[in-house]
Parts: C-alpha cells; structure tokens; sequence
C-alpha cells in the first residue's frame, strides 16, 4: 500500500466519523484525574435521551445500572401529612440508593 493509498483512507475515515452527529464508543471511557466535563449553558446536557430514555440504564459509584424509575405519585386518602411526608421522602431515598447517588 502507498503512502497515498493510506492517507485516502484515513481521510475517508475522519471524514465519516465527523460527518455523523454523534461519537460512539465500543471500548470504556477513561477521564484523567482533574479532568471535567463541561455542559452547555443554553440548552444544557441529557443523559438518558429521548427515543427510548425510559429504557435506558444509568448507575453511578459501581453500582449496576437500572432503567429510569416510575412517577412517584401523591397519596389519596386518609392519610396523615407525616404520613404523605414520609412516604414521598422514602421513595426518593430508595431510588437514590438504587442508582448510586446514595449508600443504603
């Protein structure tokens, strides 16, 4: 193969990897120590995107990755105002703990 014949493959491959609107990745993604990542201020960042975001999975800390939680709804009926309280802030401490951000 020619010095040429190599360079128009590379071309050919740059040019369609930066045609597309999106990056993907069939390795890990390693960030150095310090390093940041720094989101737009107009419209800001997804993770979990449209077409699907329902079933997709995110974990965080090791933890392993679940599917986006249902809705936590208000209670009905007689229940006390502790009682509403109590039971809307366990449903967030259990989804927290089920993806990572928190320890149980």
């Amino acid at each position: 193969m020619t010095p040429d014949e190599v360079r128009k493959i590379i071309r050919e491959e740059l040019s369609s990897l930066l045609a597309t609107d999106r990056y993907t990745f069939q390795k890990h993604l390693q960030l150095f120590d310090g390093r940041n990542i720094q989101t737009g201020r107009t419209n800001g960042t997804k993770i979990g995107t449209e077409g699907g975001a329902t079933g997709q999975k995110i974990g965080f800390y090791g933890v392993p990755p679940i599917i986006q939680g249902a809705a936590i709804s208000d209670p009905t009926g007689g229940v006390t105002a502790d009682d509403v309280a109590r039971d809307r802030i366990t449903k967030i401490l259990d989804r927290l703990q089920a993806i990572g951000i928190i320890t149980t």
